[in-house]
């Protein structure tokens, strides 16, 4: 059984939105659908897509290809993505990458084993004002992290609680960071 067997009202109004020829501009909607639900879009749903949209599943990758929000790998609870454009290179997001790494015991594409985590390097958050920035999930960017403020973040999601309800130390916003001090590593 397909994913979209059971959603032929949720189709018929998604493609209500867009002209008959521009069926295949659809692929969003869609595409976000399989996220919300199953965490993440595998090239069975990928094939799925392309195929009630009368196009390829090559068109359909790349469309996912373009926003990290899409997954193509099945994610942690708590998926955590990291800016690696310049700005927040510049800012220390390459050493929050390894203490990701370290931390957690995972690389990019694995999932801790409690399924609590699973991390990915992303291109431009669009924050660089702020870098470096890190995004979990979909909720709102975590801005100016450090080493310190990650440790936080990681032991609140660990604890279960909401981003929002999460306590970091420091400052966040835009905060220009001293290279060599441990508090903006």
């Amino acid at each position: 059984m397909g994913f979209f067997d059971d959603k032929q009202d949720w189709l018929a109004e998604v493609f209500s939105m867009y002209p008959p020829e521009g069926r295949r501009s659809a692929v969003m909607p869609m595409l976000r659908k399989v996220q919300e639900h199953e965490g993440y879009i595998s090239p069975e749903r990928q094939q799925e897509i392309a195929r009630i949209l009368g196009t390829t599943a090559t068109e359909v990758a790349g469309v996912m290809s373009f926003y990290s929000y899409f997954q193509a790998l099945p994610a942690g609870k708590n998926h955590i993505q990291v800016c690696a454009t310049l700005s927040c290179a510049l800012a220390g997001s390459d050493e929050l990458w390894d203490e990701l790494v370290q931390s957690l015991g995972i690389t990019r594409g694995e999932v801790t084993p409690d399924s609590l985590f699973s991390i990915q390097k992303v291109e431009c958050l669009g924050s660089c004002h702020t870098a470096p920035v890190i995004q979990v999930n979909d909720e709102p960017y975590v801005e100016c992290v450090t080493k310190v403020r990650l440790r936080a973040l990681l032991e609140g999601l660990r604890a279960g609680k909401k981003l929002s309800e999460i306590s970091l130390p420091g400052k966040s916003g835009h905060v220009v960071h001293e290279r060599g001090d441990e508090a903006s590593i």
